[in-house]
């Protein structure tokens, strides 16, 4: 089955990778990941680092920290700040607690965090191709294929999300971010 599936997979044109713009790419250094220890972020307008749980920094801002300090690889910093963004039922936090939980592993408490952000919007082609991309560290080869349908069906073709949960696919390999 999986070869029949990834000669399917193959035959599709290919997209191209630098869909969706700054928001699917790399994010920046700044001096979060520069300058702050811990899950502090950088306050622009103080010009110092900051306890997000006792700033008042935009959700946009804590947002911006999450993926930057996920990225660099400091997961559990980037679920504190998490842990501050004032809507935690929001699709992007919700995804983002999925992102950490399976990059550190746990696939299972991922898929639930995933589960609730699609729940809430069935159209988070992000959290679908994350989802999908832990389906297939765990071997769920059809239950990946599903949500990679599912993100074709929304309109996703060619953006990073189908791109990237369609390379899992196709290799076996996940993205690193």
């Amino acid at each position: 089955m999986r070869s029949s599936l990834l000669a399917a997979l193959l035959s599709l044109p290919a997209a191209a990778f630098a869909a969706g713009g700054d928001d699917w790419s790399a994010p920046k250094p700044t001096q979060t990941t520069k300058e702050c220890k811990g899950a502090k972020v950088w306050d622009q307008k103080s010009g110092k680092c900051v306890n997000p749980k006792k700033s008042s920094l935009a959700p946009d801002t804590l947002y911006g920290a999450v993926r930057e300090l996920a990225y660099a690889g400091r997961l559990r910093e980037a679920q504190e700040v998490l842990a501050a963004m004032p809507d935690q039922a929001s699709p992007r936090v919700l995804t983002y607690w999925g992102f950490t939980h399976r990059k550190l592993g746990d696939l299972e408490l991922a898929n639930q965090y995933y589960q609730r952000a699609i729940a809430t919007d069935p159209g988070n082609l992000l959290a679908r191709s994350y989802m999908g991309q832990g389906f297939v560290q765990e071997g769920k080869v059809g239950l990946a294929l599903a949500q990679w349908k599912e993100i074709r069906k929304r309109g996703g073709t060619g953006t990073w999300p189908e791109v990237s949960l369609r390379k899992a696919l196709e290799t076996g390999q996940t993205s690193t971010y």
